[in-house]
């Protein structure tokens, strides 16, 4: 059952901001908790879980479900083996354009926002959440972050950011050490206030290089690059990459016994195969964590 987090979010004075019922409406196939903005609120425990999962893993459930363009690679990364997991929340930016902007800030202004365009959405962060932001690819002259703004990410959120642009003040930022940043560049130039770029949406969907972001994706950066997964197909996507490496655990177990060949377990299982899996799943799930046991008792009364 789907419940609204009753915590409030500001409504920010960009020209396209999702309105609840418009965020309900887009992501209505997700029937989990949600923010007060409607967007949804995958658990901390699928978030959690969702770390051991690969892009590869993934990427085969998402492909299954006809979603073929939820990954970017080509990234510059604060870490060598990065691992950022967490909620969605969208940005994204145009080139500085003046009488939107004098709307914009007017608006703000009005509403008591101070500091700039930026400022106001990462002042909505919470625990959790990965702020991801489209500049364009613009990587002089964005400077989306410094080692300030970093830190007020990371003691919102815990995570990090991906920013499809530059971001600045890599020695300050290397300091935070979890803090993981995706970016497309590194660059001392600022984003010089409004004169450079302006933010133009809120939690709207983005396009960061060939994926489409959505709002309440979960956010799984690795080595390889980002993948964006859609809320109501991430706990699918846990559950299938525990059932993989099960299969791939008890499979190790099986050649190391000789009790079939490579070629065995390494191509179609025949029906004998398939139920000494399922015999031995039964053997091991009291030392699994609890909800890999109920998932496996789940899948067998289904």
């Amino acid at each position: 059952m789907s419940t609204i987090n009753t915590k409030l979010q500001g409504s920010l004075p960009f020209p396209f901001v999702l309105t609840q019922a418009q965020m309900l409406r887009y992501t209505q196939q997700y029937q989990g908790d949600r923010f007060s903005d409607g967007r949804p609120k995958v658990s901390d425990a699928i978030l959690e879980r969702m770390k051991s999962v690969t892009c590869e893993q993934a990427w085969t459930v998402l492909r299954e479900h006809g979603y073929h363009c939820q990954f970017q690679g080509k990234w510059v990364v604060t870490h060598q083996n990065p691992v950022l997991v967490g909620r969605a929340v969208t940005c994204n930016f145009i080139p500085y354009r003046p009488d939107v902007a004098d709307v914009v800030v007017a608006e703000a202004q009005g509403r008591g926002l101070e500091g700039r365009d930026k400022h106001w959405v990462m002042d909505q962060l919470v625990q959790n959440d990965v702020l991801v932001a489209d500049l364009q690819d613009k990587q002089i002259g964005g400077g989306f972050i410094g080692d300030n703004l970093a830190n007020m990410i990371y003691k919102k959120t815990g995570t990090g950011c991906i920013v499809w642009g530059g971001t600045r003040d890599l020695a300050g930022v290397l300091e935070l050490q979890n803090f993981i940043v995706f970016n497309r560049n590194w660059d001392p130039s600022t984003s010089n206030a409004y004169y450079q770029t302006m933010i133009i949406g809120y939690n709207s969907p983005i396009v960061i290089g060939r994926a489409a972001v959505m709002a309440g994706d979960v956010v799984l950066g690795l080595r390889e690059g980002v993948m964006f997964i859609p809320a109501h197909l991430a706990q699918e996507v846990v559950e299938s990459a525990e059932m993989i490496q099960l299969r791939d655990k008890f499979g190790f177990e099986r050649l190391k016994a000789e009790i079939y060949t490579a070629g065995q377990i390494d191509s179609t299982w025949t029906e004998e195969i398939t139920q000494d899996f399922h015999t031995w799943l039964q053997q091991v799930i009291e030392t699994l964590p609890e909800a890999q046991q109920d998932m496996i008792r789940r899948r067998a009364r289904s």
